[in-house]
């Protein structure tokens, strides 16, 4: 980021329909800038198709407040208003805010300090990370990491939390990725961080203190449905988006083909179960001898879920050392017991279609049960088990050490 004095900040409050919160909630903003926060910075107020008076009271505290302007989009869309202020911004940081002030204002040092420092290109609140401190109904909670899962399913993204309404941008790095982003509304973000992450830029994430509002009046059902169109639009279109010449421009390491790196992971997650596979039938036969067949198929599924953990902890997604084993194998015996459900109740309707069965025919409808629960291991293993540890998808090669600014 190029800049001869100190780094300019501007926070974007989007607005809509937002009379009653507006004024207090500016004011506490303005006054925790001016006294808390060593850069110099500018709220801009983004109304975008208010039919209240929000507009006016915005136009009354960006005549009151040093510091505050207010801009007014006629059509409604978060996604729109931010694009739109943000590429007409004069400022070297440009991060946005929701107007109810969910998320502790603490936070705003540590979001934007990496991006004033150049070390990082885009910075996030999360609310979903080690350290964040959440007060949220449970339908919202379940909703959210819900589909932060479905990201990282479909899309191979690692990030930990596409929505929380606190994010941060250098202006150089948005005037280049802006106009890439087709979503004027709720997806606007996810597929800003898509596109951020698929161009191998750093995404800087800072857990938050963050209380629910409780007068939140967004459209849960559109807004999902909305979200679904727009993952599947990325599926199809970000193989054709013009991303390299955004990473050359910032010195990133280049990023691989998402495909190809998907597939040898696949691959590597295939011979780990091979291997496991193996070993489950050699036990089970050795353990059939003595036990019956529900608790040979427990035991044996048991000891190779912890085998096969490791292995795939270190092979499949290649993360290494002791820090979070202990973490990774507890979520790796959850995958254990969605193994062992399928197992056991193949094994249960076999026994009760025909009572006496040749141990053969046991062991290959367990072995048919397990195949059946791989593909299931296999997303949660990508989308939960090693989420926090494992490297990215698409597999990042080192070929360029410098960094141009």
């Amino acid at each position: 980021m190029q800049n001869s004095g100190h780094p300019r900040v501007e926070i974007v409050v989007p607005v809509r329909n937002e009379e009653y919160d507006l004024g207090p909630n500016i004011r506490r903003l303005r006054d925790f800038l001016d006294t808390a926060f060593p850069f110099p910075a500018e709220v801009c107020i983004a109304d975008n198709g208010s039919t209240d008076a929000t507009f006016e009271i915005g136009t009354l505290l960006a005549t009151e407040l040093p510091g505050v302007r207010i801009v007014r989009i006629e059509q409604p869309g978060r996604g729109r208003a931010l694009k739109q202020v943000w590429s007409c911004s004069s400022a070297d940081v440009l991060a946005y805010m929701d107007v109810d002030l969910s998320t502790n204002l603490n936070a705003l040092l540590p979001l934007v300090a990496p991006l004033v420092a150049g070390h990082s290109d885009v910075a996030i609140g999360t609310r979903l990370a080690p350290g964040s401190r959440v007060v949220r109904r449970p339908r919202r909670e379940l909703i959210s990491r819900g589909y932060n899962l479905l990201l990282k399913a479909t899309l191979g993204t690692r990030f930990s939390d596409a929505q929380c309404g606190f994010k941060a941008i250098r202006a150089d790095v948005a005037a280049q990725l802006l106009p890439l982003v087709e979503d004027t509304s709720w997806f606007f973000d996810t597929e800003l961080l898509v596109l951020a992450e698929r161009a191998g830029l750093r995404i800087h994430e800072v857990p938050v203190d963050w209380v629910d509002d409780l007068d939140s009046r967004v459209a849960i059902a559109q807004t999902v449905a909305d979200d679904l169109r727009g993952i599947a639009r990325l599926h199809r279109t970000l193989g054709r988006l013009p991303l390299e010449p955004v990473r050359q421009s910032f010195g990133r390491p280049a990023v691989a083909d998402p495909r190809t790196a998907l597939a040898a992971r696949v691959l590597r997650f295939a011979c780990v179960g091979v291997l496991s596979t193996i070993a489950y039938v050699l036990l089970y036969l050795l353990l059939r001898q003595t036990m019956p067949a529900q608790a040979a198929n427990l035991v044996a599924l048991l000891v190779t879920a912890v085998g096969n953990t490791a292995l795939n902890r270190r092979i499949t997604f290649g993360v290494r050392g002791i820090e979070n084993r202990g973490r990774h194998q507890l979520r790796g015996l959850v995958t254990f017991f969605i193994g062992w459900s399928l197992t056991a109740s193949s094994l249960w309707l076999l026994h009760t279609a025909v009572a006496v069965l040749a141990t053969a025919v046991e062991v290959t409808v367990l072995t048919i049960a397990n195949l059946a629960a791989t593909v299931v291991r296999f997303s949660l293993f990508q989308s939960w088990v090693f989420d926090d540890d494992a490297p990215a998808l698409p597999t990042v090669e080192i070929l360029e050490h410098s960094r141009s600014n």
